[in-house]
């Protein structure tokens, strides 16, 4: 019978650490498979990606050009319709119940729905990307479609609208520039 006290792991699982630096008899050999000396055989002796030796980096060496949008690359958090079989008719389908449900983890900009598999029931589903063809499924399960990209464009345009309404008073009138001229000391003679 299972119980607490005689719970083991599987076996291989758990490997007993590699001990180093106990001589030929650890079964290891001499240098526990270290080599000998140097920085590399000391214990936290490892050397970081890139490095030469202090001579200049080829990653440094190299010239920059250019421009890359991958660090302005929004990441979506990507549902199939056939993982919303998991919640019951007419539930609303948003962020907070997928986060929930462990079918979305992590940080991203939003949620894509497309559209692999076939939905069963009708469902009621808030994200901020769909597929046609994943729209089209859940329209014809009876189910219906919102998007909050659309709800937070509408929210920015009216924040726009109002702040273009309202005259601001406060906001000082422009000054003329005025030209500096460099003033040049001479020395008296």
């Amino acid at each position: 019978m299972m119980r607490l006290h005689n719970l083991r792991p599987r076996p291989g699982s758990r490997h007993r650490t590699k001990r180093l630096g106990c001589g030929e008899s650890s079964g290891h050999g001499k240098t526990s498979g270290k080599g000998s000396k140097g920085q590399k055989a000391r214990s936290g002796g490892s050397i970081r990606l890139g490095f030469e030796g202090g001579q200049m980096p080829l990653i440094r060496r190299l010239p920059k050009r250019g421009f890359n949008n991958a660090a302005f690359h929004k990441r979506y958090a990507v549902v199939n319709v056939s993982d919303l079989n998991a919640f019951k008719a007419g539930t609303v389908v948003n962020e907070q119940l997928l986060r929930e449900s462990n079918l979305v983890r992590g940080h991203f900009a939003g949620i894509k729905i497309l559209g692999e598999g076939e939905l069963k029931h009708d469902l009621e589903v808030q994200a901020d990307k769909i597929s046609a063809t994943a729209r089209e499924k859940i329209e014809k399960a009876g189910g219906t479609v919102t998007l909050r990209e659309a709800r937070r464009i509408e929210k920015s345009q009216a924040d726009v609208a109002s702040s273009l309404a309202a005259p601001d008073a406060a906001v000082a009138p422009d000054k003329p520039r005025v030209k500096k001229t460099k003033s040049r000391n001479k020395k008296s003679e």
